[in-house]
């Protein structure tokens, strides 16, 4: 979760991010930090796994130790999926680098350059095209300088999944 400044006050972002591929599965934005944000940013990344055939049993989600993600709904939601909760150390960044960097990336790329911002919809809309634009045009070093999509689907014509995949997965949001 990171903050942005607009000219009618913080809004917060909350992102999932595929550490393997380095694609944003899932984002949300609020104008408050409840459960909620982080929660609907999981499900929208529950969700893209789920359409793309992707099964999320034995997956493991990393995280902070923000109550948000140590919520008993978030929690839950984890469980039902057949996440693994991983909750970061004590006293250091280095296991939470990647979302670190992310953030710093969204920053300098979206906010600063393109704002200021007048409110919350203005954003959102800004952020769904830079979602958009880094998930699929966006060359990112640590995975051959193509984009994640790209990326992705490369491995998984290599790596075909098992059709017996769950088509969806249900949700107590």
């Amino acid at each position: 979760i990171t903050y942005c400044r607009t000219f009618a006050g913080w809004v917060y972002a909350a992102f999932v991010i595929d550490v393997y591929s380095r694609r944003v599965v899932g984002w949300q934005l609020a104008k408050n930090l409840r459960t909620d944000l982080a929660l609907d940013a999981l499900e929208m990344g529950l969700w893209d796994r789920a359409r793309a055939g992707r099964d999320t049993t034995g997956l493991i989600h990393h995280s902070d130790k923000g109550v948000q993600y140590l919520a008993i709904r978030y929690t839950q939601r984890l469980a039902d999926a057949g996440a693994v909760a991983s909750v970061g150390s004590t006293g250091d960044s280095y296991d939470n680098a990647l979302a670190e960097a992310f953030n710093s990336l969204f920053k300098a790329e979206l906010l600063r350059n393109l704002g200021p911002w007048r409110g919350i919809d203005d954003l959102e809309i800004a952020v769904a095209e830079y979602i958009d634009w880094f998930n699929h045009r966006r060359l990112h070093g640590e995975i051959g300088l193509v984009p994640p999509v790209e990326f992705e689907d490369q491995h998984y014509r290599q790596n075909p999944v098992a059709a017996t995949v769950v088509a969806s997965v249900p949700s107590l949001h």
